[in-house]
């Protein structure tokens, strides 16, 4: 086991916004724009915290055209989120009028 490694991935998991985009990526990869609609954080602070999870080796990132979507880079995190949050997944929120890829494929009356 490589302490190293396993030393950056707890600090990288030691900060409240970093647990909730983390969470947020239990359900699936999620663009950064709907990262910042949820978290109502300018892109700056989001884009920080996202730094350190890569940083960290806790996402991976894929780019589409001009959007750039995070998942969770390694299985054991979704694991071990899913033990310390001791509850199921929920559904990632979507907003109306958002343009995200995640919002903008749902219509407004589901989201009501």
């Amino acid at each position: 086991m490589d302490y190293v490694e396993l030393a950056d991935k707890c600090k990288g998991l030691a900060h409240p916004v970093r647990l909730q985009i983390l969470d947020m990526l239990r359900g699936g990869e999620v663009c950064v724009c709907h990262i910042e609609r949820v978290l109502n954080r300018r892109q700056a602070y989001v884009s920080q915290q996202l730094m350190v999870l890569r940083d960290a080796g806790l996402v991976e990132t894929r780019k589409e055209g001009l959007q750039v979507f995070y998942r969770l880079a390694d299985p054991r995190v979704q694991r071990w989120l899913d033990f310390m949050l001791d509850r199921e997944l929920t559904a990632n929120q979507r907003f109306a009028g958002c343009t995200c890829p995640l919002c903008s494929t749902v219509s407004i009356e589901s989201i009501r």
